[in-house]
């Protein structure tokens, strides 16, 4: 479930991380803070956001292919 505008604000994410993930990514910066930053503490936080980031930047990739390949046939 996206995250809302208030949502993102409360948590103060930065504009540039206010993206498709970002709803995974609040989570992940609370664990951050109440882990100190431990590296360990967080992993299964992180990789499902580290998934969502990689889904996305694939589902752009093929759109924008999508797009490339649809202005080329004209």
């Amino acid at each position: 479930m996206p995250a809302t505008q208030k949502e993102m604000q409360d948590a103060r994410l930065p504009l540039g991380y206010r993206d498709f993930c970002a709803d995974l990514l609040i989570p992940l910066n609370k664990c951050r803070s109440e882990t100190y930053y431990l590296p360990f503490k967080c992993q299964d936080e992180r990789h499902v956001y580290e998934k969502c980031q990689y889904d996305d930047y694939i589902r752009r990739m093929k759109a924008a292919e999508e797009k490339k390949r649809g202005t080329g046939d004209e």
